[in-house]
Formats: structure tokens, C-alpha cells, sequence
């Protein structure tokens, strides 16, 4: 395969640099809608677990997507359409921004009954989320357990189980994608094309094909917060599908004034850096570097992915690792990540591909 100075330079980078990071990594980029660096370096894989990125892939997009249908609005409260939710003044926006006080996490798998059918571990998962308090930070707090609510809410946005919501999703913004949930963490996919993440403890195996994350895996593998496999390919559709409707040109989904009213930064600063769903640069320690503009928009995953567009730049920079093998508490991919970024930007600006 012929590489250009841009991808010679960032694998010869790469390969100093991932020995105790993760076994594998690929990297695609785009500037202006085109291709600048298509790289996989180590051990990689067709498909990953792509983690925290379901939240803007399926989460975000299907809320979007509902608001632009006349569903809710930005002063819905979530108990509109959940009245068993007790927080009665809680916005769905504050569930999008993490600043509706609910916890960052809760070990819900713990406590549901996997030879029970899926709906009725559904029921389990709402009675658990139902008598969570509420604690009130100045800042925003990231939370799995805000994201798994507004899977509730999609349910009941377009009358449907969360999986035919995704099918639904998948048909309008993502039709020939390879993106794909693992219905009760099983695939008809050969399993050796997927990354393999972590010798998981409670499930006894090394995870290959079956969703990560325990609170996903204890709902079958559907969810809003995880869930999602994909292809390198398939993130890097996304990104452009993202820049499409950033750029108006994208008119059989999202309005343009829609899409950037949910890419908008929503919180004063200090209080935390989030756009409707989308992760935006913390300034000094931004996971998408030192150059991507504030008014990037994008997300990570716990397994060592990332999705980040600077619209100011217009590029996109998408990350898929197995960063997780190496082990959970396993730091060193976070500090690897925003160099990859920030190589590319370097690259491409002493290149100009």
C-alpha cells in the first residue's frame, strides 16, 4: 500500500508509541470531506466495540432526529413521557448536557436477573433507575445513567422497543453501514473480526464480539449509553454524515439549523464542556488536542475510541483501539489520544496533502 508523508510520518509515531498502549490502532481523517490519513498500525480488527460512541451514533442522532419531528423541545421535562421518573423538574436537556444530577454510574448489572426475557430486565432496569437521588453539582458530571434514560424516552418518543428505534435510526442516517448491536450479545459475524476487549471477571472469558461494557451486556447489548460495533469505515461515515448536516448539505435528515442547534456549546464556561449530546474541548486537556477549535464537536469510548469534527478546520479524526486489553485502569492510551491529533494537524499542515 502506498502512504503519503502524512501517513509515513504518523505510523513511524505510532509504532514508538502503542507497545504498552494498546496492541493495535487504526486512524482515519478527513480534511474537507476527503481522505488524508487511513492508517491501522499493531494488531487491528473489521470491527470494534465502539463503546461511549453510541451515544452520538444512535443516542444523540435519535433525540435530534425526534426534536426536528416536533417530539419535544428544549423545555420537555423527562417526566412528560416517563411519569415514573421521580425528579419531576429533570429536563431531557439536562440529560444530554449531564447536568441532571444523576450519578455517573451505578453497577446495575449487579442486580438484574439475566434469565429473565429482555423486557422484563427492562422493567427491572427502570424500577432501579427510579429510586436514584438526584445530587446537584456546579459542573456538569458525566453520566452512563443520564444516557440509559434517554433510552427510555426513545421508546416511548416513537413507540417502540429501543432496538427497532435503532433500526429505524439506522435506516434514515446510516443505511450500508456494517454499524450493528449484538441483540442478546450474540452475532452471526465471525467473532475473530472483532477486537477483543478485556478477560472480563464477571463473565469469566476474554470478551471477543460481545459488548464490553457490563450494564449494556446486562440489557442484552442494546442500549443508548454502549452497544454499538462497527467498522473503521462505519466511523468514518458517520463523521462526514456529521459535517453533511453541519454544512446544510444533508437535507434528508436533520435541518442545518437543527443540527447546529444541538452542536452549540450549552453550557457557561466552567460549568462543563458539552454541546446537545456532543463532547466539546476542555481547554489544556482536550482529548482531540491542542489545535481543534472550541466549537468542535465529537465523543469518546472507554475501549480506546474516538470521534472529533472541528468545524472551523473542517476535519475529522476517527480512533479505534482495543486499548482495554491491556486492562481497565490502563491510562496510557488517554495521554496517546490527543497526540494522535494533534500529529495529524502537524502532519498535514508541513505536508499540505
Amino acid at each position: 500500500m502506498k502512504y503519503s508523508v502524512l501517513e509515513k510520518n504518523l505510523i513511524t509515531q505510532l509504532e514508538d508509541r502503542i507497545r504498552d498502549t494498546t496492541p493495535g490502532v487504526m486512524v482515519r481523517a478527513y480534511q474537507s470531506g476527503k481522505i488524508i490519513c487511513d492508517i491501522a498500525v499493531g494488531n487491528t480488527y473489521a470491527y470494534y466495540d465502539f463503546a461511549s460512541l453510541t451515544k452520538i451514533i444512535f443516542a444523540q442522532q435519535a433525540m435530534m432526529w425526534a426534536f426536528e419531528l416536533g417530539k419535544w423541545t428544549f423545555d420537555t421535562k423527562v417526566s412528560d413521557f416517563l411519569p415514573w421518573f421521580q425528579h419531576k423538574d429533570t429536563k431531557i436537556t439536562e440529560l444530554l448536557t449531564h447536568t441532571s444530577g444523576l450519578a455517573w454510574w451505578m453497577p446495575f448489572y449487579q442486580e438484574m436477573n439475566m434469565s429473565l426475557p429482555l423486557d422484563q430486565r427492562r422493567e427491572q432496569l427502570r424500577g432501579l433507575i427510579q429510586n436514584l437521588k438526584l445530587e446537584k453539582q456546579e459542573q456538569a458530571v458525566y453520566s452512563d445513567v443520564g444516557i440509559i434514560v434517554v433510552g427510555f424516552i426513545l421508546e416511548k418518543l416513537f413507540d417502540k422497543p429501543l432496538l427497532d428505534v435503532w433500526t429505524e435510526v439506522k435506516n434514515k442516517f446510516y443505511l450500508g453501514t456494517t454499524l450493528e448491536f449484538h441483540p442478546e450479545n450474540q452475532t452471526t459475524t465471525k467473532l475473530s473480526l472483532f477486537a477483543p476487549t478485556e478477560e472480563c471477571p464477571v463473565r469469566k472469558k476474554l470478551v471477543q464480539g460481545e459488548v464490553h461494557d457490563l450494564n449494556c451486556w446486562s440489557m442484552g447489548g442494546v442500549s443508548t449509553h454502549a452497544g454499538l460495533f462497527g467498522s473503521i469505515d462505519d466511523l468514518g461515515w458517520y463523521s462526514l454524515h456529521l459535517r453533511s448536516q453541519l454544512m446544510g448539505i444533508a437535507r434528508y435528515s436533520i435541518r442545518q439549523k437543527t443540527a447546529q442547534l444541538f452542536a452549540r456549546r450549552a453550557l457557561p464556561e466552567g460549568r462543563g464542556d458539552w454541546a446537545m449530546g456532543y463532547m466539546m474541548p476542555t481547554p489544556g486537556s482536550a482529548s482531540c488536542g491542542s489545535y481543534f477549535s472550541l466549537e468542535s464537536i465529537g465523543h469518546t469510548g472507554f475501549t480506546g475510541t474516538s470521534m472529533w469534527y472541528d468545524p472551523k478546520m473542517d476535519m475529522s479524526i476517527c480512533i479505534l483501539s482495543n486499548r482495554v486489553l491491556y486492562g481497565s485502569d490502563n491510562k496510557a492510551f488517554s495521554k496517546l489520544r490527543p497526540e494522535i491529533h494533534n500529529w495529524i494537524v502537524e502532519n498535514y499542515r508541513r505536508s499540505g496533502v
